[in-house]
C-alpha cells in the first residue's frame, strides 16, 4: 500500500513540475509585449477594432519613414519603442507633412488615418 502511495505522489509531483515549466515558458514568450506589440515596435491595429484582441495589423521596427496605403478611418496606434524613440503620422508620402510626436514606452492614440499617407519612427 505504501508503494502505491509513493508512486502516486511521485506522479503527482512530476505532473506539477511539468505544468509549472509549461506556464513559465508561456510567460517568457509574451514578455516584452504590450497588447501584442513587441518592445521596440510601433503597431497599428485594424480600423475601428481597438486592441483587436492584441493582434496588430501592421508592425514597424526600423527608424525611418513608411508609406501607407488602404488605411482609412480610425485606427489605434501603439508606440512601444524604447529609449525615448517617437513616431509621427504624416499627410504626405515619404515622411513629409508630419504632425506631432507620439512618445514611446507604450503610449497609444486613436487616429483617423484617412488623411495619413506615411508614418515616421525616429530616435
Amino acid at each position: 500500500m505504501r508503494r502505491i502511495a509513493r508512486a502516486a505522489a511521485a506522479v503527482s509531483l512530476a505532473l506539477g513540475v511539468l505544468t509549472t515549466v509549461g506556464a513559465t515558458a508561456a510567460n517568457a514568450a509574451t514578455a516584452g509585449s504590450f497588447h501584442g506589440c513587441q518592445d521596440g515596435y510601433v503597431c497599428i491595429y485594424p480600423q475601428d477594432a481597438g486592441w483587436n484582441n492584441d493582434q496588430p495589423s501592421h508592425v514597424y521596427y526600423d527608424y525611418g519613414s513608411y508609406n501607407l496605403s488602404g488605411m482609412y478611418g480610425v485606427h489605434r496606434i501603439l508606440n512601444n519603442q524604447t529609449g525615448g524613440a517617437t513616431m509621427s503620422t504624416c499627410t504626405g508620402y515619404n515622411g513629409t507633412g508630419c504632425e506631432g510626436n507620439l512618445p514611446g514606452g507604450g503610449w497609444s492614440i486613436d487616429k483617423d488615418m484617412t488623411p495619413i499617407n506615411s508614418i515616421t519612427l525616429q530616435p
